[in-house]
């Protein structure tokens, strides 16, 4: 088991649901075969009581610290992040969302991959519905730094809620931008083309709950914008060629316009997989 001291960053906002957020809780912690030092929660403007009350007891019950810091707005995932980073102890941070389930092994595992010399790592998935019984998908991200590399330049080589990352390299890359539902393949772009090491586990150590509506969020207008303002940032860095990025401006901007149940399947066989970053 390694020896290295790591935080947990979790963030929380008003839609969160006060279950969920417990079992995400419960399963990055206690549940854990080698448990984070310690964990700061970022409650992302106001929340319901219930949800208050929860967090709450999270932070009385907790077997290790936890410290919750308090934005009195919402300001966005991204913000929330950077606070959140700002707030963690450790140098090693891992991430972790309110509505997912880390696998007992989860940290036991990637920490010794970073005491090894990584500056990021992640795991695979299974994606259920709401009833956690309910295995609806895997994904398996890309292994080895040449191979996460390329992939990079068409989709996002990391399942963000799996990984863990040393903040440093977070830093050195310019840390979260506010970029639509981006904002992590972003930075890990940013953080690959700084030189990072990176790496993935192919083994699902996370369980993904795909909620009712996380298709649709992912088109419209402004995810378009979104879309395009990520590949000028690509361009402008050179972290990209003319052809990737008229590729990308093509499959990527028309996945955000399609109707949803065929952005679910391109999602599924063309994004999710990069097909199209192999040819």
């Amino acid at each position: 088991m390694a020896s290295e001291k790591f935080s947990l960053l979790l963030p929380v906002y008003s839609g969160d649901k006060p279950a969920y957020l417990e079992r995400a809780f419960r399963s990055s912690v206690p549940e854990q075969t080698q448990r984070p030092d310690d964990v700061v929660i970022v409650q992302d403007g106001p929340v319901p009581y219930d949800l208050s009350r929860c967090i709450e007891a999270i932070v009385e019950s907790s077997p290790v610290p936890v410290r919750l810091v308090v934005l009195r707005e919402n300001r966005g995932l991204a913000v929330a992040l950077e606070t959140g980073l700002d707030a963690c102890e450790h140098e090693v941070v891992a991430r972790m969302d309110a509505d997912d389930i880390s696998l007992p092994e989860r940290f036991a595992r990637q920490m010794v991959e970073m005491e090894a010399g990584l500056d990021l790592i992640g795991t695979g998935m299974f994606e259920f519905a709401d009833e956690v019984g309910t295995i609806v998908g895997r994904r398996v991200p890309p292994t080895g730094q040449s191979a996460i590399e390329h992939y990079a330049r068409f989709a996002d080589p990391f399942n963000h809620p799996t990984v863990v990352y040393r903040k440093a390299a977070v830093r050195k890359a310019g840390g979260y931008t506010d970029i639509g539902l981006m904002e992590d393949y972003s930075l890990f772009a940013r953080m690959i083309h700084t030189g990072a090491r990176v790496e993935n586990i192919p083994d699902p150590l996370v369980m993904y709950r795909v909620s009712d509506g996380a298709y649709a969020r992912r088109g419209g207008l402004a995810q378009l914008r979104a879309e395009l303002r990520l590949q000028r940032e690509f361009r402008r860095l050179r972290f990209t060629t003319p052809y990737e990025a008229v590729r990308n401006v093509a499959v990527r901007g028309s996945y955000r316009l399609v109707p949803e149940g065929v952005r679910r399947a391109a999602y599924r066989r063309v994004i999710a997989t990069g097909r199209f970053a192999r040819r």
